[in-house]
């Protein structure tokens, strides 16, 4: 394990350099402390919880852990309703010192969030932009290839950006997301420079993650190819990129020629929530138990990564295995003859 000591290890007090990415509702208190209980960074979204459900599901999730737990808020503000000065004082008042910021700048946060003793951690799609986020105070960068699942901020592949950030930004700790679901990819990334891995897509398939089983089914059946990268499910949160699995809705509007108005469908009512609350094809939203309907209609939200995974584990065992994965990675090396 030894090999797994890093400069995100040490930073935040983790036993290996793994993060369970903030995958939008999948998130849970039981997924984020199964993960933070094995040694890993466990962390929750929050970008549409109200403050007072937001420092609810922190409480809940701190109850169940002695382990790590961050936080992830969009900054977007066509993401969200709820100002991102709201959440960040909901969750320091919860208690919460690491903050993950993604899709805008952490800037006007820092000073408060360092106040408290605070880290930041910041999500970006260039070298550029890592030198600009460290620049203003960032501690710790998230470097998003272009082949991670659900929202995407970069138009670069994981392979070429994480040196590129490494290099440009040598005294921080990056952790590399974006195809990572495995220890083999761990290892290469830690080798690449990075000091962790961020998954997301590997942690859609544990017995924790809030979302319907026929979501969970299509990721651990998908092939890597079997994903599409574009705008098309932009209710909620327009002209946002993104990647999901192929799906009735996405076939047939590449059939239509891939129209950005007057799509197949647009407008019906294909599901609803536990609740009663209607989703349109078209919605920007989550696949969640209780859901009723066209399920494998609305976004599946998923990486390239999906090719890789294969199996439904418990949260904690599958970071046992993904670190013992990469261990043995790092101690083979690379194969010769």
């Amino acid at each position: 394990m030894s090999q797994l000591r890093t400069a995100l290890t040490e930073s935040l007090d983790l036993d290996v350099p793994i993060v369970q990415a903030p995958i939008g509702s999948a998130t849970c208190p039981e997924l984020a402390a199964a993960v933070a209980d094995a040694g890993a960074l466990g962390m929750l979204a929050v970008t549409w919880r109200d403050p007072a459900t937001t420092r609810e599901v922190i409480k809940e999730t701190k109850q169940q852990t002695e382990g790590v737990i961050g936080v992830n808020i969009v900054v977007d503000p066509d993401a969200k309703d709820v100002p991102t000065e709201t959440h960040v004082d909901a969750c320091l008042d919860a208690g919460i010192d690491i903050f993950s910021f993604s899709f805008g700048e952490a800037a006007p946060y820092i000073d408060r969030i360092h106040s408290h003793g605070g880290t930041v951690l910041q999500s970006v799609g260039s070298a550029a932009a890592a030198k600009q986020a460290v620049d203003v105070g960032v501690d710790i960068l998230v470097a998003q290839g272009w082949e991670a699942g659900g929202h995407v901020q970069s138009e670069v592949a994981t392979l070429p950006l994480v040196p590129r950030i490494v290099d440009a930004v040598p005294e921080t700790p990056v952790i590399a997301a974006g195809g990572i679901a495995d220890g083999r990819g761990i290892a290469a990334v830690l080798t690449l420079g990075a000091a962790g891995a961020w998954l997301g897509t590997r942690f859609l398939a544990t017995e924790e993650a809030q979302i319907h089983r026929l979501y969970r089914q299509r990721v651990v059946d998908a092939a890597e190819t079997e994903t599409v990268y574009s705008t098309l499910f932009d209710e909620g949160w327009p002209d946002m990129p993104h990647r999901v699995l192929e799906n009735e809705t996405v076939t047939k509007w590449i059939e239509a020629g891939q129209p950005d108005t007057d799509r197949p469908g647009a407008g019906d009512v294909i599901a609803e929530t536990a609740d009663g609350t209607k989703v349109r094809r078209y919605e920007d939203s989550l696949a969640v138990p209780g859901m009723r309907g066209d399920i494998e209609d609305i976004p599946l939200y998923a990486g390239q990564s999906a090719g890789l995974t294969h199996e439904v584990q418990p949260a904690a065992e599958l970071v046992r295995t993904l670190a013992d994965e990469a261990t043995a990675a790092l101690e083979t090396g690379p194969l010769t003859g």
